[in-house]
């Protein structure tokens, strides 16, 4: 066995697996293997063929179409679905959460494994059983609490709930933590070290290296589609750089490129801006901001999760988000009416929302046609879409954000996610703003991708535009941002230059307001 395993403590073993997508070899001869009990990540850059290696394993991709033998509790597999792997321990949680946002907790634990008899469900044992499972992973909220009540963290929390309901003894967590903020991410981790000590094995894929560094005790790098090392935590020597070197093939001296900022005058603002909860009228998660960008100017929204900075975002493009909006926008000193979506795109706001898959492009439609959507007037002759011309936008667009596809007609449901966030960016460029909402722009994305948005964000403020961006990552905003907005619980709770913010300083202007609204209950 490599890597100093023993046949003996070795629970999975993937051995020669290669998978072929039309154009593309995502996996080239990849050869895996994980410990009893162990936390094995598994990194490299968008498209390195990391999701496509479960996807193989849990039989998302069946037998059959893949080359490459499978071997778990030494013998071999062939899963021709997701059953089949469940149904011997092994449970994937994708990225994208597959919960049903109006059905309970219990119902969704329980959705296609009902506790019944006879064909009636037990609710009894249904509601008694996702107790217990509420408690193994650390829950602590009713089995009839809805889905669409809890946040991103607890429902993290419910799909493992849900994995350990199957008898999980190998995990697979496809970037469990990309929208979570800090304290839910500890917890979740947390959550995976003490399964570890129950013998649960699992494997992490995450594009944040610093969490990988805490919990795994092995790492492997793919790049490409192949494996390049896999490294022991405790007996090699580990340090971020080294990670980053093997997933991106190279040294990565800066995290952040380097800009020169040209700051005009103010170009957007919103004056008392009060946004109600689309469904809870009475509840407001904005409440009276003020805020303004300028000319050539990266202004970040830091705050935790659920601080209302994305509903602001939404609600200022176009009402897209939320009730009984009130408030005053301006762009260039002059009020301006952004009350509906094409309002807003036609006085030069657009907004790149952080759920690309879902909201931010057309999966089942090609790059071409995603790219030109939000323009299609540039590309029309009448009503008839000019091939021509959609061609040479798509393919400039291509060339200038390094889009790594094998050719503009390929599906983008079989993109990178790194490389699906530039044919968002892309989209919203064509239309040609000149104010942009970043919702959490490199969420899911390695470091190498990241660095690529990184200068494309720079080189949009540097053509004079404003730029609102929104992060849950503390470094992202402290190393992009010209200026920094702090938002805590629907509210502006501080203001400071990007030169004089740190952590520690957002993270006590988030606490101070929590206090205050300790000490007014």
């Amino acid at each position: 066995m490599k890597d100093g395993k023993t046949m003996s403590d070795v629970i999975l073993e993937m051995r020669n697996i290669t998978k072929t997508f039309p154009g593309v070899k995502a996996l080239d001869n990849v050869s895996f293997s994980v410990r009893q009990g162990e936390i094995h990540a598994l990194v490299g850059e968008n498209g390195a063929g990391k999701s496509t290696l479960m996807k193989v394993l849990s039989g998302v991709y069946p037998y059959g179409s893949y080359t490459g033998d499978i071997y778990y509790m030494g013998k071999e597999c062939r899963f021709h679905d997701i059953s089949q792997s469940e149904h011997v321990g092994i449970v994937i949680i994708h990225q994208e959460l597959a919960l049903i946002p109006f059905l309970s907790i219990a119902e969704n634990i329980f959705l296609g494994n009902e506790r019944h008899k006879n064909g009636v469900i037990n609710w009894f044992e249904a509601t008694s059983k996702t107790r217990e499972l509420l408690k193994k992973v650390g829950l602590n909220e009713s089995p009839s609490t809805l889905i669409t009540n809890i946040g991103p963290g607890k429902q993290q929390l419910v799909e493992i709930a849900k994995a350990v309901s199957k008898e999980v003894k190998l995990l697979i967590l496809d970037e469990p933590t990309a929208s979570l903020n800090e304290t839910d991410s500890e917890a979740l981790l947390d959550l995976l070290l003490q399964f570890k000590k129950q013998g649960i094995s699992s494997i992490l894929i995450s594009h944040k290296i610093q969490e990988v560094s805490k919990v795994a005790d092995s790492i492997t790098i793919l790049r490409d589609g192949a494996t390049i090392e896999t490294l022991d935590c405790h007996k090699d020597k580990i340090s971020e750089d080294r990670i980053i070197r093997g997933m991106v093939g190279r040294d990565l001296t800066h995290r952040f490129p380097p800009r020169e900022a040209e700051v005009g005058d103010t170009i957007f603002e919103v004056q008392n801006w009060t946004v109600y909860h689309p469904i809870h009228n009475e509840r407001k998660v904005c409440d009276d901001i003020s805020m303004y960008v300028r000319k050539g100017e990266v202004v970040g929204l830091a705050g935790l999760m659920g601080s209302g900075r994305t509903e602001l975002a939404m609600s200022i493009f176009g009402g897209a988000y939320g009730r009984n909006i009130t408030g005053t926008a301006m762009k260039n000193g002059k009020k301006v009416d952004i009350g509906s979506i094409t309002k807003a795109i036609d006085n030069g706001v657009a907004y790149a929302t952080e759920d690309r898959k879902n909201y931010g492009l057309v999966l089942i439609q090609d790059v071409k046609e995603n790219i030109t959507l939000t323009n299609l007037e540039q590309v029309t002759d009448g009503l008839v879409v000019n091939r021509h011309k959609e061609l040479g936008v798509t393919l400039d667009y291509r060339n200038k954000l390094n889009i790594k596809c094998s050719s503009i007609q390929q599906k983008t449901v079989n993109l990178s996610g790194g490389n699906q966030q530039k044919v968002v960016l892309s989209k919203w460029l064509f239309a040609n703003p000149d104010v942009l909402f970043l919702d959490e722009p490199t969420r899911g994305i390695d470091v190498g991708a990241k660095y690529e948005i990184y200068t494309i964000i720079n080189q949009l403020a540097a053509q004079g535009k404003g730029i609102i961006m929104i992060s849950s990552e503390l470094p992202e905003i402290l190393g992009m941002c010209d200026r920094i907005y702090v938002m805590s619980e629907g509210r502006i709770v501080g203001e400071m230059p990007g030169s004089e913010a740190s952590q520690e300083k957002i993270m006590k202007c988030i606490m101070l307001q929590e206090e205050e609204e300790v000490v007014k209950q």
